[in-house]
Parts: structure tokens; sequence; C-alpha cells
């Protein structure tokens, strides 16, 4: 059977095209667990915990013996008391064992039998006792294993493990336990208070402080995402230019995992033997990636409804989104601010910089679209943009001198009446949800998050393989002008365009409004003022 990209579930590299671990294998071994730490692999949804844990259980089983669990595998009844959880952990582990060679579990199996699940009076101190035992008896260093850990962790029941663990720890020396022990999932259960429910907050009692920092970048690098196409044109020979897909993914992606393979996966799948693209060398170009991420912002897609639902979940965090978004605000990366914790533990935000940064291009335009969409009903300038789509689309071209033409002239009627305090907040999204009818279905844009600020923003619009350099700024005078003006050019450069276009919301009351076109240098500039 020929290999594929995977994004659902873990991926095999006997099925699946996927990134080299043995580097990644290699320090987790060497740093954290051949020095006995206790560790969470807490990083996003669909960010390849799973994958990463069960190629480990594999490179470690020489020098260890693996005791791999699912919590998502267990019931809610499961966690109902001691007794309950004890008699789960203890048949999930027996399960377990059965995956590993039988003369290195036979003393170990035959322990686990011995603990009487089923009597009522078996509980943590039991299984714990039990444990123990076993890794006293062990061949090798235990080491435990837990995925999908979080799924668990809004219970009493699963602090007094935890709590057991980290007494073991701290004894340890006199007393055995695991070797190493590996917590897998997306809530930081250093940071219980998040998920726990109010009522049960003041059970939370930090077991789990005992934890080292696993400050292992997951992402995968242009090199890494590089290695995974050769191996793919080693098979299929389509003719790429495989160090360029690399980086134009990564730049779509910033190394996210299920989004990477989700770009992949469309072209494979759907472009190269569909309707959309004549050959393979076609479908792996940038044309093919455009239309794999257009594809990707409207479909219905499980890391994007989790993200939507937190947004609808922490209020705070969506506002902080929309203010870094349409205000160019800048927020100092904080990790005690809950919604700045809650962004980076979901995988929506890195540091940059020492700075807040939404993670990836995908995620900044699906949150444009979900925001812009919030208001898209009531939005009057949206609603004449839609309406009069055939004065910006001429054979199949997006004419975008008529497109700043009709901007003006929508926003003067719709918002002359506002005060500069509303135009300043709200002119980028003015324009965004003016811009979105017309390209809707057909084309995208993205912010270039490098030049994103208060005070200037640039939208980079594709539109069927054309490029249109779009800066947004606010009025300060003459002279900031001017210098827009120049990093504009500047840009129109590396883009190797001959033409870009700017939109000044001036705040001066002397001001005149329209459409001028500048010549700066060899760049022609388009000069919306409103």
């Amino acid at each position: 059977m020929a290999r594929r990209f995977n994004i659902t579930g873990f991926c095999n590299p006997q099925k699946h095209y996927m990134v080299r671990l043995d580097d990644r294998l290699k320090i987790i071994k060497e740093t954290y667990v051949d020095n006995e730490e206790y560790f969470i692999i807490n990083r996003g949804r669909q960010y390849g915990k799973t994958t990463t844990l069960k190629a480990l259980a594999k490179y470690l089983e020489k020098d260890y013996i693996i005791f791999s669990l699912d919590f998502q595998k267990l019931a809610t009844s499961n966690f109902e008391n001691e007794t309950a959880f004890s008699r789960a952990f203890a048949q999930s582990l027996s399960a377990a064992l059965r995956m590993i060679p039988s003369e290195d579990t036979e003393k170990l199996e035959e322990r686990l039998s011995a603990l009487k699940i089923d009597a009522p009076s078996t509980g943590m101190i039991e299984l714990f006792g039990c444990l123990s035992d076993m890794c006293k008896i062990s061949p090798r260093p235990v080491v435990l294993m837990i995925d999908e850990v979080d799924s668990a962790s809004n219970n009493q029941v699963f602090i007094d493990f935890l709590a057991q663990l980290r007494g073991y720890y701290l004894e340890r020396e006199n007393t055995p336990i695991f070797h190493s022990v590996i917590l897998a999932g997306v809530y930081d259960i250093k940071n219980l208070k998040l998920k726990l429910r109010p009522e049960t907050e003041h059970l939370y009692n930090s077991p789990w402080n005992i934890a080292a920092d696993f400050d292992m970048d997951m992402s995968f690098s242009p090199a890494q995402i590089m290695s995974m196409l050769e191996e793919y044109e080693a098979d299929r020979h389509t003719g790429m230019n495989v160090p360029l897909m690399a980086e134009e993914i990564y730049q779509y992606t910033a190394g996210y995992p299920v989004l990477v393979s989700s770009i992949c996966k469309f072209i494979d799948e759907k472009l190269i033997p569909g309707n959309e693209c004549e050959n393979p060398a076609d479908a792996w170009g940038k044309a093919g990636i455009e239309k794999a991420v257009k594809r990707l912002l409207v479909n219905s897609v499980p890391l994007f409804e989790s993200m939507i639902r937190h947004l609808e979940e922490y209020p705070s965090m969506k506002q902080m989104f929309q203010a870094i978004l349409f205000q160019g605000n800048e927020f100092s990366y904080n990790p005690d601010t809950k919604e700045i914790n809650l962004s980076h533990m979901f995988g929506y935000a890195v540091n940059k910089n020492g700075k807040v940064q939404i993670a990836n291009r995908i995620f900044e335009m699906r949150l444009y679209n979900y925001f812009l969409s919030e208001e898209e009903l009531s939005s009057k300038i949206g609603a004449l943009a839609q309406r009069d789509k055939s004065y910006f689309i001429h054979d199949g071209r997006l004419d975008m001198d008529m497109t700043l033409k009709k901007f003006v002239e929508y926003f003067n009627d719709i918002y002359s009446d506002n005060d500069d305090k509303f135009i300043e907040n709200h002119g980028r999204k003015i324009f965004l949800m003016f811009l979105r009818p017309i390209i809707n279905g057909t084309g995208n844009y993205y912010i270039e998050a490098q030049t994103r600020d208060a005070r200037r923003t640039d939208v980079i619009v594709d539109y069927l393989g054309e490029q249109f350099i779009i800066e947004l700024k606010k009025w300060y005078g003459n002279e900031y002008n001017a210098r827009g003006e120049a990093q504009l050019t500047d840009y129109l450069e590396y883009y190797h365009k001959d033409k870009g276009y700017m939109i000044s919301f001036n705040f001066n009351k002397n001001k005149k409004t329209g459409i001028q076109e500048i010549r700066f240098g060899d760049k022609i500039i388009v000069e919306a003022v409103v």
C-alpha cells in the first residue's frame, strides 16, 4: 500500500509521510528520561503528541519497560471514586503489558494479578503499593506514559492520583517507583485551576510541581518539511521544487503539524488526480498551496472547531485576538495573564520577541473570517460590496483600482458622521468587511505579521494567482505618510511588484478624500484617502 499524508490519529512511518523524529526522540531520552525526569508534553490539539509518544515508546524499549496508557479510553464512571479508578488503571496496565514481550513481563503480570481490583477496599494506596512492587521486580527501569491525560483533569480522583505520583517521586530513593513519567495532553496539568470546575477549585493542591520544564519545539521546521517532501518526491516524481514548497508551506503554517499535513494531503489527493490541476508540477507549486489553504479555511476542521469553542468559552482571549488583529494592539507576553496563558497552551499564540503573536497565518485568516462573519449581516459596506461585485471582477481578474475607488465612495457615504475614534479603532475591520465578499470563494487575503502594528498593516491579497499589496495606515502627518510610501515601495520590491496600494485613514479636519496615483521611483502607488 502506498504511503499517504495523515491528519487523523497517530502517524506510522510505514504508512504515512511524516517528518523524521530521530533527533527529537534522542533529545527526549537523553535530556529527560535518562535523567529520571517527570514531565508533561503539553501542546495544542493535533500537534503530534500521540505520534511522538508511540515513537518514543518504541525508541526506549531496549533500555526500559514501558507502561503506555491512554486516559481517553477510560469512561467517566472510572473516575467516580478511588476503587473505580484503580480498577480501570490496573485493567489498562494489564492490556499494556500484553504488548510487551512475555519474558519481560511475566513477573509483572503476576504481581498485578494479585491486586484485588474487585475488592471494595482497593483504592489508590493499594494501587500504588502494587506499582511500587512491579517497579522493584522489573528487569529494566519502568517508564510510565499516559496520553490524553487532561481528559480526566477536572476531577478529584485524578488529582489524588497525581498526588500519589508526587509522593512516591519524592521518596523514590527509598521506595521503588517509575524511573520517569511522561504525561501528554492539551491542558498543562501544572495549571489545573484552568480546567477545574469552580465548586472544586478549593481541592487544588499543586500536585504536579515536580515536573521538569519540557521546552522542546514540536513544530516542523522548513528543513523537516523538506525532508518529508523529499521522501514523497522520491516515490511520486512530481517535479516539484522541494525547498520552495517546504518554505511556502512553512510560511502559512509556521510548522503546526496537522496544518502542514492537511495542505500536503489536499494537494496529493484532491489536486493531482482531480479536476483543478492538469499535472503534478502545477499542483505542487504556489498555486496548489493557495488552493489547499483556501479549502482548509472553509472546511469544518476539528482544530478550528476547538479554537472557536475556546473563544466562546474565554471571552477575554477573544477580545485580545480582536485587538491584535483589528487595532494593531501589542500585548507583552506574560504567562501569568490568563488569556495569554490559555492562547499559548492551546497553540493559538506564540511568544515572539516578548510579544503575543497569533501562531500562524492560517490561524489569523480563520480568525479574521470568524470575526468578520459575526458582523457580516449588519455590515452596510459589505452588503454594498456584495451587491456591486461585478464592478470589481473583469474577465476573471480583480480590479484593485476600482475596488479602492468604490471603497472611498462607500466609506464616506456610510461613516462620514462617525467620530475619529471610531474610525481609528474600526477602519481596518471596515476595509476587510468590504473586501471579503468581493474575493470570497475565489481569493484569499492575509495580514503580513511583520508589518502589523498600531499605525500600519499590510494586507496581501491573492486572487487567481495575482497578488496585490495593500498598506492600511493611519494618518500622522505628511512626513509619516512619505515614510509609509517608502516602506511600501521596499515591500513591492521584495514581492517583485511594480504597483501597490495604500489606504490612509486621515483624521485631519482639512483632509481631501479620494484616489490619487503617485510615482515613487520606478513604482506606482495608488493611494485612497478616507
